[in-house]
């Protein structure tokens, strides 16, 4: 059953390589001007300035500023970050692109900088993975080409593995089809002084042509680049470049580094490792769509690939000092099988979700932040975990219908061997404070995982008894859920009865997540948009659900976490049309 269905009726090729390179100069704070520089053979010049090299030579440009697509951050390291930009020169091709990185917005404090190349072959995006002197640490980038400077971008590397926090703020996001609504929550998240980062949990663009997955209002007022279903590298392209074309997305990428992963809409609607729901054979072979998708999806996504040569590989994992771990998880592409609508399918047990490698891994990371001595363990993830059923009953492994009927295959209760593959690993661990962090489903959700959570006798709905792990599910940017605020609430008041674990639910509003993590809870927060028909500046807070440091179920809260106190400033607002000093 396709996720909108259900709601109403119940991004390398191109990326480059940094050859590091110390220099003689030093930073107005004493500390050495690292440089370096970024093309696809890890060569290239050094820079004038504050390092006293030669700055590269730039082709002559006549035209208005490059950088029509803002910048970006992501994956941020305790030393490294992700730098990202593209030029847009009609014309010329392996543009020289600088990048200089800075303790303050003022520039007077440069503590790195780099040279990237913008290059046909990789879409003339520029990524740079920028070696800084300090974790846990706010910095202001701004990248320079053909005359102009670039917006001031604001970014932040991780806690060292073995430093002490007290505080992580971190915003989760999901399903942003641009077609279907403005980019609102964008802009309400990029005004967050206080976030570490954004965790984007997959659906970044739709794959649909007009007319096929959109409100004809906001399309007619927002229309598609292109203007069909996109299967070619071509096509992924420009649907990433339009839609970082949008301002508040602009602004989100602008002022916090992104942690993201896809999901399906990245390829076509519900995709699996060789196919997908949405893929005919009128479109070629998929494994050629798949292909230029990952492309693209490198390119345009401020993402440091795993293994550059197997760059389908996505999974990788994140410290935040010993206060979490995350652990980002593909759910959707390398290991998944093709969906089933069988209840005895589903638990095959030769079906897998993860795939070995990823669920091995993924056993190591856990086993590795246990070890570690991290207080949290957060998953970040596509689909939901937690069973969603029209009646739970006990978990019977010989009945086709144990734990109940389930209505939804696409997520993990269609790949029942692969849950209890990772949740007997939780449990065998003892493993306390697994948080897991779901998108997809447009809509919002707060729930207990139980490993039988229909069985009185291994699970208490009253007391959270048998919870062994917390989900939190993200609404959407501005895909669709319940067409009414009505059928949302009703299939409310059906469903939790229904699913004892389940909490909370919301079908109807699109908004975002705020998790607040402190030594000693876990708490996330839900801010609903008012619209995302028209732009709109208006907000609530929902809900809260928490949960206490090895309790292992969730509690609710009205109220919502506190911000930081003493959160840096965001960057500057910055004419992109300013020249740059001869």
């Amino acid at each position: 059953m396709k996720r909108r269905d259900f709601l109403v009726k119940s991004s390398a090729a191109g990326v480059s390589l940094v050859a590091l390179s110390a220099c003689n100069g030093a930073g107005s704070g004493g500390e050495e001007v690292v440089t370096a520089t970024s093309d696809g053979n890890a060569g290239g010049s050094g820079l004038a300035g504050t390092s006293g090299l030669a700055k590269p030579a730039m082709p002559e440009w006549g035209g208005p500023s490059p950088f029509q697509h803002s910048v970006a951050s992501g994956d941020p390291l305790a030393r490294q970050v992700i730098l990202w930009t593209r030029i847009t020169a009609e014309g010329l091709d392996e543009v020289p692109v600088i990048v200089r990185v800075s303790r303050d917005p003022e520039f007077s404090d440069v503590v790195y900088e780099g040279v990237g190349y913008a290059r046909s072959q990789a879409d003339y995006t520029v990524k740079i993975d920028a070696m800084l002197p300090e974790a846990n640490t706010t910095w202001f980038y701004q990248f320079e080409s053909l005359g102009y400077f670039s917006a001031i971008g604001r970014t932040k590397t991780t806690a060292h593995g073995d430093q002490s926090v007290e505080h992580l703020r971190l915003a989760v996001m999901a399903c942003a089809n641009y077609s279907y609504g403005y980019f609102n929550a964008y802009r309400k998240v990029a005004f967050r002084r206080d976030l570490d980062a954004v965790l984007f949990l997959g659906d970044y663009i739709y794959e649909y042509g007009p007319g096929e997955y959109g409100d004809p209002e906001v399309e007619a007022l927002r229309p598609l680049d292109p203007p069909h279903g996109i299967v070619t590298l071509s096509d992924y392209r420009r649907r990433y470049a339009l839609n970082r074309t949008d301002q508040d997305l602009q602004e989100c990428h602008r002022q916090h580094p992104f942690i993201c992963v896809w999901d399906d809409h990245e390829f076509a609607d519900n995709t699996w490792s060789d196919g997908a729901a949405n893929h005919n054979e009128g479109e070629g072979d998929f494994s050629d769509r798949k292909r230029a998708a990952v492309q693209a999806y490198y390119e345009w996504m401020p993402i440091r690939p795993v293994l550059p040569d197997r760059q389908v590989r996505i999974y990788r994992s994140f410290e935040f000092g010993q206060l979490a771990s995350l652990m980002m998880l593909d759910t959707r592409l390398i290991g998944r099988d093709q969906q089933t609508d069988s209840p005895v399918t589903a638990r095959d047990r030769n079906r897998s979700l993860l795939g070995d490698d990823q669920q091995n891994w993924l056993f190591e990371q856990l086993e590795h932040s246990q070890t570690r001595g991290a207080q949290w363990h957060l998953l970040g993830q596509q689909v939901m975990l937690a069973p969603l059923t029209l009646g739970a009953l006990p978990d019977t492994a010989n009945l086709d219908l144990g734990g109940g009927a389930q209505v939804n295959y696409d997520q993990w209760d269609g790949y029942e061997t692969s849950r209890r593959a990772l949740l007997g690993r939780i449990e065998a661990m003892g493993l306390d404070n697994a948080v897991v962090l779901t998108g997809d489903i447009h809509s919002s959700w707060a729930m207990d995982v139980s490993l039988d959570p229909g069985n009185w006798f291994a699970y208490n709905r009253f007391t959270g008894e048998g919870s062994i792990a917390v989900e939190f599910v993200t609404p959407a940017v501005s895909s669709p859920g319940a067409p009414t605020k009505g059928i949302s609430d009703l299939a409310k008041a059906f469903l939790i009865p229904a699913n004892p674990h389940i909490k909370w639910l919301d079908f109807y509003h699109r908004g975002y997540m705020i998790l607040d993590v402190t030594p000693e809870r876990c708490q996330a927060d839900w801010f609903h948009l008012e619209t995302v028909s028209e732009p709109s500046n208006q907000e609530h807070f929902a809900m809260g659900w928490y949960t206490a440091s090895g309790d292992n179920h969730i509690q609710a809260s009205k109220v919502p976490c506190a911000p930081k106190h003493n959160a840096p400033p965001l960057a500057p607002e910055h004419n992109v049309q300013q020249e740059a000093l001869a």
